[in-house]
């Protein structure tokens, strides 16, 4: 028995992936690639069914020009300037307006909506709208009649079966849902389809059709609205939308003949008073001027106002003549050094003073630039000062004749003025009551003309009044629905198809409590995985034979290398155990085809068939169990009589368990058990020990003190994650020389899952 330690550590992963790369992912998923098929089949099935049971839902839309002037609207209309009662429309009050319960209520009304009509088919109820055969009116109905659905069937041509009772036509009949009125809408006899009506209040259904009309401007300077509409009866919803812009249209003309009609009708009332004033106040004229004998005292009184400001102008001509001389004579009075300039002669008209005054000034030029240049004893400057002297004289003598006829003449105006404003001032209070009885009659008069001009303009405009808004497109509706949309139900439905395989394996994964890859062994236990073995399909037990090139063959030939570096002496005979934590976890086939792959390679190789409670290796390779290490152990047998070797592998043998005996491990505890190891270690150069489990028994470690080498059996979904625990314990105390794990039944693609890589399957030979 050899207790060296480890003189190698077999291969690791330096580097652990908590998370394992999107190709092994893609690798443990296409492994089921049929349930995704089937789920994708099956999805696509229940997208189709699901298909059959929805009703389509349909767009319909309309579009509406609102003349808005704030919005840049031009109108070229001959008969604009005469709407003086259409106020400017604004965009955003008038989608609120068509958005209106009012509107909405009187579409509703109109259409009978609040009444839905469906038809029976095995996809489940149909909405229809114009293919209805009748009409029901609900006149006076009970609440029970909005909380249940009326079944109609048609019996004949002048009846209908309502929840099993018949009811006539075009009669109010007394129902159990109240007062109801059926009115037939074609013909129909009794291969009619039965359906199905439902009724609904009227303000639920003005509501919705509110939440689902949406009215929207097709820009921030644009006044074209867009009517959007979603039912699922294309010509329920065009309807709809065409009633209601009908209806919007003429609430605007209502509202503006509503405006003009009042205006007239304050008009009319108006015209009649002021009719009424002005025939009393022209009588009043004409009893005035006959009973005071006047006939037209308004042109004597002109001609006396034409003949004042006649001579109040001949009298402000002379009063300014009268100024003008006297600016002449304060001229003249000034003494020849404080001469200024020469006086206005502005008004005045006699030319011989006009003369004399402008020789003055030269005069007086010529001296004053004379006297600049010489002396006052000069003859020529004493000369001038003569004509000065002369001239002035001849001024003033002037002045004064014109001043004396000017004062007569203006003495004259003032007496003909007062003469006048007396003549004036005889004209009678009677004339003075005459204008102010004209004055009230002037006013009526015009009043009533005025009146008479607006009344015609508003009876025009009444008379020409048009909509405001104009259709551009009447409803229409898409051809494909918008809801469902076949494209998005049956991706979201392959989704789901292809979600539901994932789910299912994720949670199956999340649920199991089994070793499920190579990273649930690495994260718990510091025990080295000597390699990973593939799951086998093969159904024969022994794979390991000459020639053979499968995948697992290899892996067990890898194994055989890597056992190597596990040997305690390099010369001495190997002894190793195989065990795990549970039954079948592989330790019989792996052991068996392991001593063959030795026996392939000239190494002479016993297996020990040692788990003395469930054999398993002489009936997989169909050899005699009448004796065996049972028998060796009680010593009833010697080691020859219980060695048998295995058929094919000539340096191959096996020592089956014998017969099962009641008490294995006091068997294994007694010193036979050594003994026998001694003598196999000196006549093989591998001894393979197929064990117990250790979880369950305790054989395994009675066993391991003997044992060079330990191999773990780690079976992929098979053994419990709780037993890793166990294996580092082992590991950790020490209790088996050199343990190691060996990963078996790694399903095919699940080696990209525990990093460890793949074969090529075009160099190994194809077992499947």
């Amino acid at each position: 028995m050899s207790t060296n330690h480890y003189t190698y550590t077999p291969y690791q992963m330096e580097e652990v992936e908590s998370t394992p790369s999107l190709k092994a992912v893609l690798v443990r998923y296409l492994k089921y690639w049929k349930w995704f098929v089937l789920s994708l089949i099956l999805a696509t099935a229940g997208a189709y069914v699901f298909l059959l049971y929805q009703q389509p839902v349909y767009k319909v839309q309309a579009s509406l020009l609102v003349k808005d002037e704030k919005k840049g609207m031009n109108d070229q209309n001959i008969l604009k300037e005469l709407e003086i009662f259409a106020p400017s429309k604004v965009v955003e009050n008038e989608i609120e307006v068509l958005r209106s319960n009012t509107l909405l209520g009187k579409v509703v009304d109109q259409l009978g909506l609040n009444v839905s009509y469906f038809q029976i088919t095995m996809f489940g109820n149909r909405e229809v709208y114009e293919d209805t055969p009748i009409r029901i009116i609900p006149e006076q109905p009970h609440s029970s009649l909005y909380d249940h659905d009326l079944d109609i069937a048609f019996i004949g041509s002048r009846s209908i079966v309502i929840n099993g009772q018949p009811y006539p036509l075009n009669k109010s009949v007394n129902t159990p849902f109240g007062m109801l009125r059926i009115q037939p809408r074609r013909a129909f006899s009794d291969t009619t389809p039965d359906m199905v009506v439902r009724v609904s209040p009227r303000a639920r259904t003005i509501r919705k059709y509110m939440e689902n009309l949406k009215v929207e401007a097709t820009g921030k300077a644009s006044t074209v609205l867009m009517l959007t509409l979603e039912d699922a009866v294309p010509a329920k919803g065009e309807a709809i939308l065409n009633n209601l812009i009908g209806e919007y249209n003429r609430a605007a003309l209502e509202d503006k003949n509503l405006v003009a009609a009042n205006t007239l009708k304050f008009i009319e009332e108006r015209l009649q008073l002021i009719s009424g004033e002005l025939s009393t106040v022209e009588k009043d004229v004409e009893h005035y001027k006959a009973s005071q004998g006047i006939t037209d005292l308004s042109t004597q009184a002109q001609a006396f106002l034409q003949t004042v400001q006649q001579n109040d102008a001949q009298m402000n001509q002379v009063t300014i003549q009268l100024n003008a001389l006297g600016d002449v004579e304060q001229y003249l009075d000034k003494k020849t050094g404080d001469r200024g300039v020469a006086p206005a002669t502005l008004g005045l008209n006699d030319p011989v003073l006009l003369g004399l005054i402008s020789k003055l000034t030269d005069l007086e030029l010529q001296r004053d630039h004379l006297a600049r240049t010489t002396s006052e004893v000069n003859p020529l400057l004493q000369s001038l000062d003569s004509q000065i002297k002369a001239t002035r004289t001849s001024v003033t003598e002037n002045v004064q004749t014109l001043k004396k006829m000017l004062t007569g003449t203006q003495q004259q105006l003032l007496a003909t003025n007062q003469r006048l404003e007396g003549m004036i001032r005889t004209v009678p209070s009677k004339e003075r009551t005459l204008l102010n009885i004209t004055r009230q009659q002037a006013i009526k008069n015009n009043l009533y003309t005025y009146l008479l001009q607006k009344r015609e303009e508003t009876a025009l405009s009444y008379a020409s009044a048009v909509a405001d808004s104009r259709t551009i497109d009447a409803a229409s509706t898409d051809e494909e629905p918008i809801r469902p949309v076949r494209k998005l139900v049956f991706l979201l439905f392959g989704l789901l198809g292809l979600m539901l395989p994932v789910g299912a394996i994720a949670m199956r994964d999340a649920l199991n409590d089994r070793v499920g890859r190579r990273s649930d062994i690495e994260s718990v236990s510091q025990v080295p995985i000597l390699g990973e073995i593939m799951q086998s399909r093969n159904p024969e037990q022994l794979v390991m034979v000459s020639n053979k090139r499968s995948v697992i063959a290899e892996q067990i030939r890898t194994l055989r290398t890597n056992l190597q570096f596990l040997r305690s002496t390099p010369g001495g005979s190997q002894v190793v155990l195989f065990t795990s934590s549970i039954s079948g976890e592989g330790k019989s086939f792996l052991s068996l085809n392991l001593g063959a792959s030795l026996a392939l390679v000239d190494r002479p190789t016993v297996i020990l068939e040692m788990d003395l409670r469930k054999p398993k290796l002489h009936a997989a390779l169909k050899m005699p169990n009448y004796m065996g290490i049972s028998n060796y152990l009680i010593q009833e047998a010697t080691l020859d009589e219980v060695l048998q070797e295995i058929p094919g592998f000539p340096n191959y043998s096996i020592i089956t368990c014998g017969p099962i005996p009641p008490n294995p491990a006091e068997l294994l505890n007694s010193p036979q058990l050594e003994r026998m190891l001694l003598e196999l270690r000196e006549r093989f150069d591998y001894i393979i020990v197929d064990s117990p489990p250790i979880g369950l028994v305790t054989d395994a470690q009675l066993i391991a003190p003997f044992a060079d080498t330990t191999l773990f059996m780690v079976r992929h979904d098979h053994t419990p994650k709780n037993s890793l625990k166990m294996i580092d314990t082992l590991f950790r105390e020490q209790r088996f020389q050199r343990l190691n794990v060996i990963l078996n039944a790694v399903g095919e693609g699940e080696s990209y899952y525990y990093s460890y890589g793949s074969y090529g399957n075009s160099y190994y030979e194809n077992k499947k």
